[in-house]
């Protein structure tokens, strides 16, 4: 009797960490997505479909990795989608003037990161705000696009990097891209010094700073990691059309913030997880594809997007004043 008096409050103690915990909540709402999308969208549970949703959420889920180490120093990085496309014409115009297909996409992660770099330049040393910084550059990024390209598409790309998009067996290669991505993000904020320092930052910056951790180098290292995410989703999706064009990615950032919010990231900074990030991946890609299944118009796919956006930095509030 008295064994059972002493287990009863640890599990209610169990329980309670595991319904406060954002990334078990953000589970079970994947998992009743999955069986709602099961019952009533045809053909989603086939293994096709699955590779397919994976592959559909594969460029928002790497710049997805990006913008969760952002938004933890209560940033935000509007240029995502200007810098996949002027990254991916800069590669493709590249390797069409004979330039190798791994020096072009190195060439690519160097100017993603050095784009990022801007970002993090404008934001951790002018001291100008996230919003209104990477709102030029991602006007500047998507100008360029245009200019180096003159509105034109570039295509017929070799087959070795026509192959990063392909598939391996079932298992399609941008997946596979995605959760090295994932994994490599994953651990780097959750066992490193810098990833501790990023929490710290987001939550209290002018603390942080008297603590010793070097807060502007920090900043911009994380823009300087969100562009190198931007380049590999560049490779991605330059690799997945075999072309690169100057509207890539136009509007991504939505899609990119809505998956960061809805995985459970606070967008005043200090707290959230990339595990959480993944599943507001797969919720949006799982939406997105069981609508489209449904033969569902992309203005009402539109407005579902917005709601859901809504309530999860809603519930970030509740869950904030509790």
């Amino acid at each position: 009797m008295e064994s059972t008096q002493v287990k009863t409050p640890q599990r209610e103690s169990v329980w309670r960490r595991l319904v406060s915990n954002n990334n078990f909540g953000v589970s079970i709402a994947l998992i009743i997505l999955l069986v709602a999308m099961a019952a009533f969208a045809p053909n989603f549970t086939t293994l096709n479909n699955i590779f397919n949703v994976l592959l559909q959420i594969a460029q928002v889920g790497t710049i997805a990795v990006g913008m969760t180490y952002v938004i933890l120093t209560a940033g935000i990085d509007l240029s995502v989608g200007s810098i996949v496309a002027f990254d991916g014409l800069a590669m493709a115009m590249m390797m069409k003037t004979g330039v190798p297909v791994v020096l072009a996409i190195l060439a690519g992660l160097v100017i993603g990161g050095a784009i990022g770099g801007l970002n993090g330049f404008l934001v951790a040393k002018l001291n100008l705000q996230p919003f209104v910084a990477t709102l030029g550059t991602m006007t500047m990024f998507r100008g360029l696009a245009y200019t180096i390209s003159g509105g034109q598409p570039v295509y017929t790309l070799p087959a070795a990097f026509d192959y990063l998009g392909g598939s391996i067996g079932v298992i399609p290669i941008p997946a596979i891209l995605m959760v090295i991505v994932f994994i490599i993000g994953a651990y780097t904020l959750k066992y490193t010094k810098f990833g501790r320092h990023i929490y710290a930052i987001g939550g209290n910056a002018e603390a942080s700073k008297l603590s010793g951790i070097k807060v502007k180098r920090n900043t911009a290292m994380v823009y300087i990691i969100s562009g190198l995410c931007c380049a590999i989703a560049a490779v991605i999706l330059t690799a997945r059309l075999d072309s690169a064009v100057p509207t890539a990615a136009d509007g991504i950032e939505l899609d990119v913030i809505a998956a960061v919010a809805i995985g459970g990231t606070d967008m005043q900074g200090g707290k959230g997880a990339i595990f959480g990030t993944i599943i507001g991946a797969l919720i949006m890609g799982v939406i997105a594809n069981g609508l489209n299944l449904l033969d569902v118009a992309q203005g009402p796919q539109r407005f579902v997007k917005g709601v859901i956006i809504i309530l999860a930095v809603v519930l970030q509030v509740i869950r904030n004043r509790k």
